[in-house]
């Protein structure tokens, strides 16, 4: 994303006295996937951003997540980075969720019509690649001890190998993982239980090659998963019912070889385990995303049970969703009530992934008899019934996500944007890589990127939008956000109450011409309700 309207710095003259006494515009802690996409975001979009991080740079973090999904991976395509991941990693047209249930990749309309086998660590590669171009400063080593906030900012304390130190941010992000200490000097709970106890993980070598580098399957008595990630390493998770330990117990090869062949009939000849390791799996979710100046993103604010893959594919739509409203305030172009819309729109996505990771772990573990039966049952009908099959990819994937629109909203509002074809042949995710709004009109509206703009035309706010035209002859005219969904959209043919209505959105939304910040937050303009599309 092009760096946009830069702030001035605390050594800059023309800053604010409240500002001037910021190290830094923005503080995130933790320097997983979560934070360092975060902390991207916003040293593109042209802030001072911090991202402390308690692990040493030489070590790297534990890879759990393994996958990523299609609406992820069209995130990370308005970043310019999916491709070369793609490239590294392996598509699978299909994925499994419990005895033989399986679910359709290939159905999604969607550049990215696949489950992609990758290993986090490669996720992290490409965004602190990025993340380091755009300006971030990185400072690792360093454990965050608490922080004070006021009306003005937010100071965070923390410890170095060289002693104590502290920053001063207008805004701090947690994405530092389920074990947060920014959450807990918030004061935030983190209701929820334990799914699943004594799960088991190594890294191992395989003598055979798995049919597909994704095996998994669930007996109910045990549960194993076996995945490729490079290198001719493979992760390994395993379950057994009748070995519950605690976390603290040692595990083995020989116990993920035991737990592989329950559940797979095959430990494929494992060896040469680099680690093995054992945890369990909880279901937990902060009440609130934002403390005042303070939010949680990821881990942090919500965990969920392996099942599916969806818990770094959330946390980094997280980010997605939260980043472009931080510079949107700290560029003076929104009121700070925009970033009231990270809670309502994100919070229930988080509860929605726990309710459908807890349901798909608990069928797969049904214990023989009776919950055979149920679990045949369900297999058959996300197999069989179309629309269940259907609904079950498009949630899993993230491509189903939408957020309220309000009241006299077109119906796409709040909606996914798709990668659509653009006239001169581009594509929407390209033009989302300047990390602004992208307007699309037909060729022959006002304000069309070729049509001059004057007397009463709408015009966008200079330096907000990126404008466009339909490679169609479609008539509909969108707006997207940065985050890749439509903020507004009119079918309205009249030449005259389509241009007020476009004049109305770009104002509400990006700003009048004349700079002015976006009047009210997340709700649609007065006149959208007097458009045909106003229903």
């Amino acid at each position: 994303m092009d760096a946009m309207n830069r702030k001035t710095g605390p050594s800059d003259s023309g800053a604010a006295p409240a500002r001037e006494a910021r190290d830094t515009d923005v503080i995130v802690v933790g320097a997983g996937p979560t934070g360092l996409l975060l902390a991207g975001d916003l040293a593109e979009a042209g802030l001072d951003v911090t991202l402390l991080e308690r692990r040493p740079a030489e070590i790297s973090n534990l890879t759990r997540a393994l996958v990523v999904h299609a609406r992820t991976l069209e995130q990370l395509d308005a970043r310019g980075l999916a491709d070369e991941l793609v490239a590294g990693g392996h598509p699978l047209t299909g994925l499994r969720l419990f005895g033989r249930a399986t679910i359709d990749p290939t159905r999604l309309r969607s550049r990215f019509p696949f489950v992609l086998v990758t290993p986090q660590f490669e996720v992290e590669r490409l965004l602190e690649r990025r993340a380091r171009r755009a300006g971030v400063t990185f400072r690792h080593d360093s454990e965050v001890l608490g922080l004070d906030q006021d009306t003005d900012g937010v100071t965070v304390r923390f410890r170095t190998a060289g002693g104590l130190g502290a920053l001063r941010a207008a805004h701090v992000v947690g994405t530092d993982g389920v074990r947060s200490t920014i959450r807990e000097a918030v004061g935030l709970p983190f209701p929820g239980k334990s799914v699943i106890r004594s799960l088991v993980l190594a890294d191992v070598r395989l003598d055979q090659e798995p049919d597909s580098p994704l095996m998994v399957n669930a007996t109910g008595e045990a549960f194993a998963l076996v995945a490729s990630f490079g290198g001719g390493w493979y992760r390994v998770i395993g379950w057994d019912r009748h070995r519950q330990a605690d976390d603290d117990t040692p595990a083995g090869l020989d116990e993920i070889r035991e737990l592989t062949r329950l559940a797979l009939g095959s430990d494929y000849g494992m060896h040469d385990a680099r680690w093995v390791s054992r945890f369990h799996s909880d279901e937990r979710q902060v009440p609130t995303y934002r403390v005042g100046r303070v939010f949680l993103a990821g881990d942090a604010a919500h965990v969920h049970s392996p099942a599916g893959g969806m818990g770094m594919n959330t946390g980094l739509q997280d980010a997605a969703n939260l980043s472009w409203k931080l510079a949107s305030v700290l560029q003076d172009r929104a009121p700070d009530s925009l970033l009231d819309s990270y809670q309502t729109e994100r919070h229930p996505v988080g509860k929605q992934v726990l309710r459908t990771s807890g349901a798909l772990i608990r069928v797969a573990l049904l214990p023989t008899g009776p919950g055979r039966a149920v679990r045949t049952l369900a297999t058959q009908l996300v197999n069989r019934v179309r629309p269940l099959s259907r609904r079950a990819i498009r949630t899993i994937s993230g491509i189903g996500i939408a957020y309220p629109a309000g009241p006299g909203a077109h119906p796409l509002a709040g909606r996914r944007a798709p990668d659509v074809r653009l006239a001169g042949g581009g594509r929407l995710y390209e033009l989302l890589r300047q990390g602004r709004f992208v307007l699309i009109t037909p060729a022959d509206e006002p304000g069309a990127p070729q049509t001059p703009t004057g007397g009463d035309s709408p015009r966008p706010a200079d330096g907000r939008v990126v404008t466009a035209c339909w490679r169609s002859a479609r008539r509909t005219a969108l707006l997207v956000r940065p985050d890749g969904y439509i903020a507004w959209a009119t079918d309205a043919t009249a030449p005259a109450e389509r241009a007020a209505a476009l004049r109305d959105a770009l104002a509400h939304w990006t700003g009048a011409e004349d700079g002015t910040p976006i009047a009210t937050a997340l709700t649609p303009p007065a006149h959208a309700a007097d458009t045909p599309a106003g229903r």
